[in-house]
């Protein structure tokens, strides 16, 4: 159970959070900053880590996972330009805080988790907030959603050395997609729109991910 003294301290670092590590560092959209603001990050990281959960700087959730930094969930949700009628493919469910997130702006989230015990994890604390937009799916993310669908929006939350083709024909024409591509060690954060049926990528930041394991990302 969480104590007055705990939750009032949770609100503190994340109003901090918030000015400090979000608008200090360029987030200007107000339903981004306004979703970050409702959702309690430490709901979604480890016992031992609770007291770190608005720090800025990825924690691990196990299975040699991280939940990212709040900057770059932040950043990457930003660069979706999410009005709140969009579907949306989240490739890497996690902690489920990304999840939680777009879901707050989103029509409806699809995600894609390889390890069922963070599927689950996630799962269980989304649905104890009562988020219900959400589909869930287990699997290898980086041959996209199981069946066959197209979407408004796609993000990806771990590494791929490019974009994976499934994930782009999933990607509607004028859809957005935001990814991390590079290296095993380091990766440029991309957006990508589709227009004429092909990728058009911007860079926007340097970035480290943990790897996507898949056909269509990096081997086991």
């Amino acid at each position: 159970m969480v104590s007055y003294n705990d939750k009032t301290k949770y609100e503190v670092s994340r109003q901090v959070m918030i000015e400090h590590h979000l608008k200090g560092r360029g987030i200007h959209d107000k339903r981004v900053l306004e979703a970050m603001s409702e959702i309690p990050r430490q709901a979604f990281v480890p016992a031992k880590y609770t007291a770190q959960s608005y720090d800025d700087n990825p924690l691990p959730i196990g299975v040699g996972q991280t939940i990212s930094q709040p900057y770059i969930v932040a950043l990457m949700t930003q660069s979706l330009k999410l009005t709140g009628t969009e579907e949306v493919l989240e490739i890497g469910t996690g902690s489920g805080y990304q999840t939680a997130i777009l879901a707050t702006l989103a029509k409806q989230v699809y995600t894609v988790e390889r390890f069922h015990e963070l599927s689950e994890s996630a799962q269980a604390v989304l649905a104890k907030l009562r988020i219900e937009n959400i589909d869930y799916a287990i699997g290898d993310g980086s041959c996209g959603w199981q069946e066959e669908k197209q979407f408004d929006r796609i993000i990806i939350t771990a590494a791929v050395p490019h974009i994976p083709e499934p994930l782009e024909n999933q990607l509607k024409e004028g859809g957005l997609l935001v990814a991390p591509v590079g290296g095993q060690w380091a990766q440029d954060l991309i957006i990508a729109e589709k227009k004429n049926g092909q990728l058009q990528q911007e860079t926007i930041c340097g970035c480290r991910f943990v790897k996507l394991i898949g056909k269509h990302g990096y081997p086991e």
